[in-house]
């Protein structure tokens, strides 16, 4: 009886594996050769670059100091570290030889042209939601590009990760392929703007965290999380700031890289900012509208005015005596530009009591800035803030982030402040 058992058991591990190992396996498409430029509509074209911008896919395909699109951009996974794919369309090394469908099939179902699976750190389960016109417009795009020949590095993805077959397990547990369904209830704004937040801009593969395995969590969409040492705040109501996300600051920030009621973009965010500036202002609106709707921000609107003067007032009660050391270094590091004489917040000196950096349960976000400025190329045009990571050391980041966390909020200290600074002074450091 047992050996019958045995032999039943084994048969069917071994129709299992046959099985999984057909539902794995992807055949190749076949190569082909690189189409002409002059073959694309020129409109068709700029709509791919439109589209590219909007999915700013040259933060995550172009290594620092390399050729955009080349790839070879490090990124840290808790599995290893993963190197992105050149996708100029160089036939060696990037998709000179990839036909549409081969780039389509890439783009909605993660797989490449030879038939192996992609990994999850390119967004296809975001990008499987893109019409096939807006797939063609970006296939047409990027074959149209300089070819630059770079030879990939390898990843560091231990076995048994390194096995593609084991992406189509992951695709079995995670992956739900499929084009993007309007919500009919809805408005055709608030669609797109889901259309573009869920698809092309696949806005939850930074602010959706993820579970054991890589994948988003459906269960808790757009709720924060940590990426490459800062925190993606929630882009729901769990976001703490003291002033809502409003459709006018959702679409202030996402346009001109600040808000006047939270703060600037900086670290991954200020690539994104660039990247919807090839959008129209209309789908800039239109993920406003979307992101607004999500963090209910209309429920909260007849509050903004009474919560923005709420902050700022206790934050001057609170700031502390003259002779406080705390606030006397924060006063000669910092009180000159962020300093508001009335009610009214400034753009462009940002006061510290209402930015969400301060609000977070996570100091990441203000050790980052502090530590590293904010350039004339992130956030507010032309507008800096300098680096302060020379000049300050981490006791004196950890004091300044302290007391601001001390004076400008009502929420908890932040533990540890010296450690994490010095983890993320040494985590820049090794990135750079």
């Amino acid at each position: 009886m047992f050996k019958k058992l045995l032999i039943a058991t084994v048969a069917l591990g071994c129709l299992g594996l046959a099985g999984f190992g057909a539902l794995a396996w992807k055949p190749a498409i076949a190569p082909v050769a690189r189409p002409a430029a002059g073959s694309f509509a020129p409109e068709l074209v700029a709509k791919g670059e439109a589209l590219a911008g909007g999915g700013y896919c040259a933060a995550c395909h172009t290594a620092r100091g390399g050729e955009k699109f080349a790839g070879g951009y490090e990124m840290a996974t808790p599995f290893g570290a993963i190197y992105s794919t050149n996708i100029t369309p160089d036939p060696e090394t990037g998709i000179g030889t990839w036909s549409e469908a081969a780039f389509r099939r890439a783009m909605h179902e993660g797989v490449s042209r030879d038939g192996s699976h992609l990994l999850p750190v390119f967004s296809f389960d975001h990008f499987t939601k893109l019409s096939d016109d807006d797939v063609r417009a970006l296939y047409a795009y990027f074959i149209t590009r300089t070819p630059v020949h770079a030879v990939r590095q390898p990843n560091g993805i231990p076995f048994p990760f390194n096995i593609r077959y084991l992406q189509a397990g992951w695709k079995l547990l995670f992956f739900r392929p499929g084009r993007f369904e309007p919500d009919v209830t809805r408005s055709a704004e608030w669609n797109r703007g889901a259309y573009l937040a869920q698809g092309l801009s696949h806005c939850g593969a930074c602010h959706t965290p993820r579970n054991l395995l890589g994948a988003e969590k459906p269960g808790n969409a757009y709720g924060g999380a940590v990426i490459d040492n800062w925190v993606a705040p929630a882009l729901t109501a769990a976001n703490p700031a003291p002033a809502p996300w409003t459709h006018e600051e959702l679409y202030d920030y996402l346009r001109t890289g600040t808000s006047k009621l939270h703060g600037t973009a900086a670290g991954p965010m200020s690539p994104v900012v660039q990247g919807l500036g090839a959008l129209p202002d209309s789908d800039i609106r239109a993920l406003a509208t979307y992101f607004a709707d999500l963090n209910t921000a209309a429920d909260r609107l007849p509050y903004v005015s009474g919560a923005v003067s709420l902050a700022m007032s206790s934050a001057l009660a609170k700031q502390g005596a003259p002779f406080d050391p705390d606030a006397r270094l924060y006063t000669a590091a910092c009180a000159s530009c962020h300093y508001n004489a009335t009610n009214a917040p400034l753009a462009a000196r940002p006061d510290l009591a209402l930015n969400s950096a301060v609000h977070l349960s996570d100091p990441s976000n203000l050790i980052q800035v502090i530590l590293r400025g904010i350039s004339a190329k992130e956030g507010m045009r032309d507008v800096v803030m300098p680096a302060f990571g020379g000049a300050l050391s981490d006791a004196d980041v950890a004091r300044i982030a302290a007391y601001l966390r001390r004076t400008r909020t009502s929420l908890p200290p932040w533990p540890d402040l010296v450690a994490k600074t010095a983890e993320i002074r040494r985590m820049n450091g090794a990135a750079n």
